[in-house]
C-alpha cells in the first residue's frame, strides 16, 4: 500500500529559498520545510519531491547550487509544503577511482531522514551499478520532531545494581503459536505491548531490543531475508516492517506507544545500535544513502580507495570523523529525546574507538561527546567491546560510562559446566565480579555485562543439547555461525527421549542460570531461554523469520518448570543486590 503523501497546495510553490544548515534532514519551518544534508566534496546536490512513495519519477525537482552551501552543508526551504511529503537527493561530483564516485543517477535516501516510504517498490538490486534506481528507491518523509512526552512515562531509571536485562526481537517475540498478542499485531513494536505483563512477571527491569532501526530485509542471500536487522538502512527511522499498517507517519507514533507502555509498567527499553557498518556492503553494494552522499567521508578506506572491514560486512563506517560522529549523535538524542528510549548496546561498538587507517584510540572523540553530552551520558550505555579485526578491549574499553558485555564471563562458565579441565579457578574469578579481568579489582556496576547466551549464538536448550551448530536452512552450507560454543550435548545430538539425558540438560540448564543470577554484575537473559526455547541447534537465526526464530509460547511441564525457577532466581537476586554488587 502507497503512502498517500501530502496534499497538492492549491497555490503554485514557490522556488526554493536559501533555508539554514541547520538542523539537519527535513524540518518543518513557519513557510514550509527546511532540507539540510552534508555532502562535501559534491559540486552540486538536486532535491527530488514526489507524492508518493511509490511513484516512479519525482514531480519536481530543485537545485541547491553554490548558494544553497553552507560549508559541507547544502540547504533550502521549499514552502507551502510540510508533513508527509515524500523526498529523495541527487548528488553530483566528481567520478574519481580511489577517491571518490558520485552517480546523479542514483536518488538517495537522507541520512536523517526520520521516517521512509516506497518500500513496496524498493529493489536493492537496481542500487547496485551506474544505472538509475528512480523507480524504486526509497524516500525520505517529513515528519514532527516533537519530545516524548516524559510526564504521562518518565523513565523507569533503575540503578545498574539492581537491573536484569531481557534482550529480544521485536517481531520474534511477539510470534507463534499460543502468542498473547492478537494475530494482526504479531510481529509489530504494538504487539509488543501485549506482551509486557509476561515480561513483568519474570522480574526483569530492562528490555534490549535487536535493530528498530531501519534495516534492509533484501541485504539476504536469495529467497531469504534479513530478520535480525543488522544491516542498517538509516539511524533515525523506525523500521516500517515493525508497523501495524503501513504509514510511514505512524512509525515514531507507534515507537512512542511501545516505550510508554513499557515505562507505566517500570520497564526500561534499549535499542541494538548499529553505527560500526551499513547495508551497503563493500564497493560492488548498492548506494542507498551514506556512499552517494560522501564515500570518502563515512567509510573507512585504503589510500587507493578500497574499503576496509573489521565489521563482517563489506565496510566499516569512519565514526570518529567530525561530520560523522555529529550524524550518530544527532541519531541518539533523536531516539532517547524524540521516541523516550532509555539506552543503547552499540553493536561491534569497539570499531566505532578506531581511528584513521583503523587505529584503535584511547580517546575516541564519539565516546568523549556521548560522554559530554547531558542527555546521552545519563542513559544506560552498553558495548561489545569486539570487532572482526580482532581488537578486544574488555578491561580497558576506551569509555568510562558505557558497560560492556563480559564474553570471557559466558565462555568460562559454559567450559565449568561442561566439565572442561582446569576451570574451577576461572569459575572462581567470575563469581568474585571478574577482577583478574579488571586490573585486580571488580569493575564499577554496570560496566560488565554478564551473560551466558546471546541472539548470536545457541540458545540455553540448544547449548545443553548440541556439540556442533546445525545451520543448514541458513543457505551457506553450515559455514556460516560460530564454531566454538562450549557446549555439550550431553550423549545425544538433538532431541532425545532418553529421560537420564533430558534430566542432566535440565539440570544443567537450571545450573547455568542460577550462575548468571548469582554472580556479580548486570545479567542479560535471551528471550526463551526461560521456557526451553529451541532454534534446532541453528547459531545464527539471522535469516529465519518463521518458528525458528519467535518465541515459544506453547511451553509444556518441564518448560514450565524451568520458568518457575528463574523467576525465584530474579527475586532472590532483588533480595541480594547489595550483597551481589555492593
Amino acid at each position: 500500500m502507497a503512502h498517500s503523501g501530502w496534499r497538492t497546495p492549491a497555490v503554485p510553490l514557490n522556488p526554493i529559498q536559501l533555508g539554514h544548515p541547520w538542523p539537519l534532514g527535513a524540518s518543518l519551518t513557519a513557510r514550509g520545510v527546511n532540507f539540510s544534508v552534508v555532502a562535501p566534496l559534491a559540486s552540486r546536490v538536486e532535491l527530488l519531491l514526489f507524492r508518493d512513495g511509490a511513484d516512479a519519477e519525482p514531480y519536481r525537482v530543485l537545485n541547491l547550487d553554490a548558494a544553497h552551501r553552507s560549508g559541507d552543508h547544502w540547504h533550502g526551504e521549499v514552502t507551502g509544503i510540510g508533513i508527509g511529503c515524500c523526498y529523495g537527493y541527487r548528488v553530483y561530483g566528481p567520478r574519481q577511482p580511489g577517491w571518490h564516485g558520485f552517480n546523479p543517477a542514483k536518488v538517495l535516501l537522507d541520512p536523517c531522514a526520520r521516517a521512509i516510504t516506497g518500500w513496496e517498490v524498493y529493489q536493492r538490486q537496481e542500487a547496485t551499478g551506474t544505472g538509475p534506481n528512480t523507480a524504486s528507491c526509497l524516500k525520505g518523509v517529513v515528519t514532527e520532531r516533537d519530545r516524548f512526552d516524559f510526564d504521562a512515562a518518565p523513565r523507569p531509571r533503575h540503578r545498574w545494581q539492581r537491573s536484569v536485562i531481557y534482550e529480544l526481537h521485536v517481531a520474534g517475540f511477539s510470534q507463534g503459536e499460543g502468542s498473547p498478542t492478537p494475530p494482526e499485531r504479531q510481529g509489530t513494536l504494538l504487539g509488543l505491548i501485549d506482551t509486557i505483563p509476561y515480561l513483568r512477571s519474570l522480574g526483569v527491569t530492562t528490555l534490549e531490543l535487536l535493530p528498530v532501526m531501519a534495516f534492509d530485509p533484501q541485504d539476504a542471500p536469495t529467497g531469504r531475508q534479513n530478520y535480525w536487522g543488522y544491516s542498517p538502512l538509516s539511524w533515525m527511522a523506525p523500521h516500517q516492517g515493525y508497523l501495524v499498517g503501513h504509514d510511514p507517519l505512524e512509525a515514531r507514533q507507534q515507537v512512542r506507544a511501545l516505550v510508554t507502555a513499557c515505562h507505566q509498567a517500570g520497564l526500561e527499553v534499549l535499542l541494538d545500535v548499529v553505527f560500526n557498518h551499513t547495508s551497503e556492503g563493500n564497493q560492488e553494494g548498492p548506494t542507498l544513502s551514506w556512499r552517494g552522499f560522501g564515500d570518502s567521508l563515512y567509510y573507512h578506506q585504503t589510500p587507493e580507495g578500497d574499503y576496509l572491514d573489521v565489521t563482517g560486512c563489506g565496510n566499516t563506517i569512519a565514526a570518529n570523523r567530525p561530520l560523522v560522529r555529529r550524524l550518530m549523535l544527532e541519531s541518539l538524542r533523536c531516539w532517547a529525546l524524540e521516541l523516550g528510549i532509555d539506552g543503547f548496546r552499540f553493536d561491534l561498538g569497539i570499531a566505532l574507538s578506531r581511528g584513521e587507517a583503523l587505529a584503535p584510540l584511547d580517546q575516541p572523540p564519539l565516546f568523549e561527546e556521548i560522554e559530554a553530552d547531558p542527555e546521552l551520558s545519563d542513559l544506560k550505555l552498553v558495548s561489545e567491546p569486539w570487532d572482526c579485526g580482532g581488537l578486544y578491549r574488555l578491561s580497558d574499553f576506551p569509555a568510562r560510562r558505557i558497560g560492556t558485555w563480559n564474553g570471557r564471563f559466558r565462555d568460562d562458565l559454559r567450559r565449568f559446566w561442561k566439565g572442561d579441565d582446569d576451570c574451577s579457578w576461572l569459575m572462581a574469578e567470575r563469581l568474585a565480579g571478574s577482577p583478574d579481568l579488571y586490573g585486580g579489582r571488580p569493575p564499577a556496576v554496570g560496566r560488565s555485562i554478564t551473560f551466558i547466551t546471546a541472539h548470536d549464538g545457541f540458545t540455553l536448550a540448544d547449548l545443553v543439547s548440541y556439540n556442533g551448530k546445525h545451520n543448514l536452512a541458513n543457505g551457506e552450507a553450515n559455514r556460516d555461525g560460530d564454531n566454538h560454543n562450549n557446549s555439550w550435548n550431553h550423549g545425544v545430538e538433538g532431541p532425545s527421549s532418553d529421560h537420564a539425558i533430558t534430566a542432566l540438560r535440565n539440570r544443567q540448564q537450571r545450573n547455568l542460570l542460577a550462575t548468571l543470577l548469582l554472580a556479580p554484575g548486570v545479567p542479560m537473559l535471551l528471550m526463551g531461554d526461560e521456557v526451553r526455547r529451541s532454534q534446532g541447534g541453528n547459531n545464527n537465526t539471522w535469516c529465519q523469520n518463521n518458528p525458528l526464530g519467535w518465541m515459544h509460547w506453547r511451553p509444556d511441564s518441564e518448560d514450565l518448570g524451568l520458568l518457575q525457577f528463574l523467576k525465584r532466581l530474579v527475586l532472590l537476586r532483588r533480595q541480594l543486590a547489595s550483597l551481589l554488587n555492593p
